[in-house]
């Protein structure tokens, strides 16, 4: 009779929690993530429209005679396009890419589109997602994206190379859209890593923009290469959010908005402690650019305001119960409003008539904002004990050879690489050991090693 008695109070208890969360969840927006980030500038923030149209271009057959150019065009000459490649010439291992010789920004750029639905090979790749079981450069990835991204610098790093000695002043551009995005990451990072695989080219030289990225590195490498690789996100976006692995969400197009609840009560309940301390987790790389573009409880469209930082913690944990959060992923959309926040970004310059001087000086300090920013971001993973959180060397990043497993063997990712010995940079004040199942404990010196040759990946 008692048990009885408490049925109707545990059910309302139960219906009052319920109403709590899904209060709690229509009031979290998109703009409370970078709420607390800095604004970015024109200068910094140009790259990122022309870049999405590059993205787009790839999407083309015959540049010369475009079906599907957005208002503008391209931007591209046709000339200037050294290499393009479709799904039969891939094999699939990878979404179609181009390779472009961007005279007029004095830029090497390599272009990888996104996914196609109706392409196998684009949903094979996203399957193989053993998450949590391949390893490298001292953290965890995506494995599919890692594999996809060693097969596109094994065919190309040759051509690239070239281009790079043909042009030395020239800067190498990595850019990707959502699938592309996470591949380009990935296709970064190994650039980094094997750097004499492309003529010794400085660490500054290059750089990477995800458009709508993937989660594919962990917490540690988003952080440590926050100073090369960049992620943009528009607004409400879900796949920077997606914490459930990219295979479940692709298997539930036809049932999305049941996933997004049930992922939205899930990082709800998850404690934000436990979060940092899972060295398997998946993030969004990099810096982060964070499009804001409306208000809530708006529907009309606002001036767009361009958000930036190097978070550690808070860095993209929750889905936004939003109409947009697919739309928000397409890639004309982000081309659209990045163009418009770019153009938002030059009008408040001319207004203010800032001097030429005065923009070389500011241009000068942001790159220094950035730098003390990206150190910040690294001294806060360390206070956070976030695991393999450690400062890169100022040479390049971490080259201890990392073996990654899957459920049949062992593998290593890394190309044929030389020997070579780094520094623990100023900012290391400790690392960590790791065995098979994560942190074993501290180590408080960084003890120098070298790479074994090992032969590539095949197929």
């Amino acid at each position: 009779m008692s048990v009885a008695c408490c049925l109707p109070v545990v059910e309302c208890v139960s219906c009052l929690a319920c109403v709590r969360w899904v209060w709690k969840k229509f009031l979290y927006t998109a703009g409370r993530e970078s709420e607390n980030w800095g604004l970015a500038t024109a200068s910094e923030f140009e790259p990122v429209p022309r870049l999405c149209r590059y993205i787009l271009s790839v999407y083309e057959d015959d540049l010369r005679n475009p079906l599907w150019a957005p208002p503008g065009g391209y931007g591209i000459e046709a000339d200037w396009v050294i290499l393009k490649k479709d799904y039969g010439e891939t094999q699939g291992r990878v979404s179609p890419y181009m390779i472009y010789l961007d005279h007029e920004n004095k830029d090497i750029v390599v272009a990888i589109r996104g996914l196609t639905l109706g392409k196998e090979s684009d949903f094979l790749l996203l399957l193989d997602n053993k998450l949590g079981q391949t390893k490298y450069d001292g953290g965890y990835v995506h494995n599919g994206l890692l594999k996809a991204a060693q097969y596109v610098l094994q065919e190309e790093c040759e051509i690239i190379r070239e281009l790079l000695e043909r042009n030395p002043d020239y800067s190498l551009t990595f850019a990707g859209h959502s699938l592309g995005a996470g591949v380009v990451t990935l296709l970064t990072m190994l650039a980094v890593k094997n750097r004499e695989k492309l003529g010794n080219i400085d660490r500054k030289r290059i750089r990477c923009f995800a458009i709508a990225p993937t989660r594919c590195i962990s917490l540690n490498l988003a952080v440590r290469y926050a100073d090369i690789i960049n992620s943009v996100v528009l607004q409400d976006d879900f796949l920077p959010r997606s914490t459930v692995a990219l295979e479940h969400v692709y298997k539930s197009l036809f049932c999305f908005p049941c996933l997004m609840c049930i992922m939205c009560l899930k990082d709800t309940c998850t404690l934000e402690e436990k979060m940092l301390q899972d060295p398997r987790r998946l993030y969004a790389p990099g810096r982060l650019y964070h499009i804001i573009v409306r208000k809530p409880f708006r529907f009309k469209k606002i001036s767009p305001v361009v958000k930036t930082a190097v978070p550690v913690d808070g860095r993209f944990e929750h889905l936004v119960l939003s109409c947009n959060i697919t739309s928000d992923h397409a890639i004309i959309c982000v081309l659209t409003e990045s163009q418009r926040a770019h153009d938002s970004l030059l009008e408040s310059e001319r207004s203010m008539d800032i001097p030429v001087a005065q923009k070389m000086e500011r241009q000068a300090s942001l790159a220094k904002e950035h730098n003390e920013e990206y150190r910040a971001a690294i001294e806060r993973a360390i206070a956070l004990d976030v695991p393999l959180a450690y400062s890169p060397s100022s040479y390049g990043t971490f080259q201890e050879t990392e073996k990654g497993e899957n459920s049949t063997r062992t593998q290593d990712f890394s190309l044929n690489l030389s020997e070579s010995r780094e520094s623990s940079g100023d900012l290391a004040g400790v690392v960590f050991d790791m065995d098979e199942s994560g942190i074993r404990g501290w180590r408080n010196d960084f003890r120098s090693c070298s790479e074994n040759d090992i032969h590539s990946f095949n197929g």
